[in-house]
């Protein structure tokens, strides 16, 4: 199985647990789909987008079990993202995690798989 990650700020996590539906970010809706990451891609993207936010949580998905909704998409530098055309659902989520800020500001990650 292949991990993807997404980083959702709590409170529209908690919403999207009530409801049912995940819908993303203001990015992810401008942009039309919900923005993931590969474990060799995270950590920039969250240096890059999500700096300085404290109230993050990392979902972690198997790819494979949100079938056809995920396009590998070529984003920075030519690398494939995936990207989700859909909503999320919170049982597509297999793990949850906060992403604490360290002392320099950056995300520090836990073990990703």
């Amino acid at each position: 199985m292949t991990t993807i990650y997404h980083m959702a700020a709590i409170a529209d996590w908690r919403a999207a647990e009530d409801s049912g539906r995940y819908r993303g970010s203001g990015d992810d809706l401008r942009d039309g789909f919900i923005h993931f990451s590969i474990a060799a891609q995270v950590v920039e993207s969250a240096a890059k987008h999500r700096r300085g936010r404290d109230d993050l949580l990392l979902l972690y998905v198997h790819a494979e079990t949100l079938g056809d909704a995920v396009i590998w998409e070529a984003a920075r530098g030519g690398q494939l993202f995936p990207h989700l055309y859909g909503a999320l659902k919170p049982d597509q989520v297999y793990r949850i995690e906060k992403l604490p800020l360290g002392h320099d500001g950056r995300h520090v990650f836990p073990p990703l798989d």
